[in-house]
């Protein structure tokens, strides 16, 4: 940190007074130029989930148990590319390996101050520890009115396709997801279809998007929440932005 002696530094020559005058005219106009520039507008997401959101197993938001991972890849995480695709989006995130939607419900205040939009996301944990999905999607619902009570717009994700998983978890994974779908006041987040539709492999270990799998739901993400923001303007003539982000 740089710390400069008072003492130590040499008398500046005192200016004329005509040049006292240009100087602050100058810093006047400069203010001024400064001031009639448009702040770039941006909007603070706040998203709260499991390992999902968290960028397992390649990432995860907590500086602590990213230590732990040998060879960290910040690319592994939808958020990242999803602000690859849209550079006013502003990620604020609170997500754990293997919390279910119950436990999820206790991260919303660590992320929502300063929010315009919350991001839920969860319940693979809920099918994977055999928890009831009609518990589990109560719980996604009382998280989204939550956030709305708070005033902000929210997006809720659907739950990924299971490939290490076995038929009893796909069909709890469909039936989880026909209850969220049926949450009304949300932007939905297709993160399901999105995978279930490729093709080719999308997960390195079989239960978390790889990389590649992480920039294909981070560019549905950007789509989905671009859609949502301009239908609730439209609705409520809220642009989606922090008031003073232009």
């Amino acid at each position: 940190m740089r710390h400069d002696a008072v003492g130590d530094r040499p008398a500046r020559a005192r200016r004329t007074a005509a040049a006292d005058r240009h100087a602050v005219a100058h810093r006047r106009r400069a203010r001024l130029r400064l001031a009639g520039r448009a702040r770039p507008p941006f909007v603070i997401v706040a998203v709260v989930g499991d390992s999902i959101s968290a960028g397992s197993p390649l990432w995860d938001p907590d500086p602590v148990v990213r230590a732990t991972i040998a060879q960290p890849d910040e690319r592994s995480q939808w958020q990242w590319w999803a602000a690859q695709r849209d550079p006013s989006l502003e990620f604020h995130t609170r997500a754990v390996y293997g919390r279910r939607t119950d436990e999820i419900a206790s991260f919303v205040d660590d992320v929502v101050d300063g929010a315009d939009l919350l991001v839920v996301q969860g319940g693979i944990n809920d099918v994977a520890q055999r928890r009831s999905v009609e518990e589990a999607a109560r719980n996604l619902a009382a998280i989204v009115a939550r956030g709305r009570a708070l005033g902000l717009t929210v997006a809720l994700a659907d739950v990924l396709p299971w490939p290490a998983g076995d038929d009893r978890a796909a069909r709890e994974i469909l039936r989880l997801n026909e209850l969220i779908h049926a949450i009304e006041g949300v932007i939905p987040l297709p993160f399901h279809d999105t995978l279930a539709r490729l093709d080719v492999p999308w997960s390195d270990d079989g239960d978390h998007p790889s990389v590649e799998g992480h920039r294909l739901l981070g560019e549905a993400a950007v789509t989905a929440l671009a859609r949502g923001r301009r239908t609730h303007a439209r609705a409520t003539g809220r642009a989606g932005a922090r008031p003073d982000g232009g």
